[in-house]
């Protein structure tokens, strides 16, 4: 679970790569440009399996989050799915009138909505963990289970360097 946390943050970073740092080498295959592509294809795959279930995938994965980090605030939540506070509400909205999630007041700021599950939720994510399930056995085919070990060990790490460079270059901004 906390691989694919993480590597869900590693996708949203390599979507803001340009297309300038699509390698030089066309007859070799570019690790960049293959990892976008295959993000954008997984989100495809999502797309049509979440619609499927009468969802959207933004749907689906606000209702991840909340599975697995109870009492989520709106606000962690848009930064999490990487949108503005106000779609987060919305897409919370829609969850709320499907009696999937609810918003709890927090004991220590009347300012902020907790988000929670409902048990009408719990089915729902059972269906969409098949779901995923289905992917990773289709992206998994044919990999042995220690290669997969070591592509995840990989990634994270990639990961690891991504977040680390990004959250460098913000505090330069910050200082300078």
């Amino acid at each position: 679970m906390a691989a694919t946390r993480g590597l869900h943050v590693f996708w949203g970073c390599l979507l803001k790569i340009t297309l300038l740092m699509i390698g030089s080498m066309p007859d070799q295959p570019d690790l960049l440009f293959l990892l976008h592509d295959l993000a954008r294809h997984l989100r495809l795959d999502a797309d049509r399996r979440a619609a499927a279930h009468g969802m959207t995938r933004a749907q689906w994965v606000s209702l991840m989050w909340i599975e697995r980090q109870p009492g989520l605030s709106q606000k962690e939540l848009a930064e999490l799915l990487e949108v503005e506070p106000i779609t987060a509400a919305r897409l919370i909205d829609k969850l709320e009138h499907h009696g999937l999630v609810e918003r709890r007041d927090d004991p220590h700021d009347r300012r902020i909505w907790r988000l929670h599950l409902r048990d009408k939720a719990l089915p729902v994510l059972k269906e969409l963990g098949t779901e995923r399930a289905a992917m990773l056995r289709t992206i998994s085919a044919g990999v042995p289970p220690e290669r997969l070990h070591d592509i995840n060990t990989d990634l994270s790490r990639m990961k690891a360097r991504v977040v680390a460079e990004l959250r460098g270059r913000s505090n330069e901004r910050d200082v300078a």
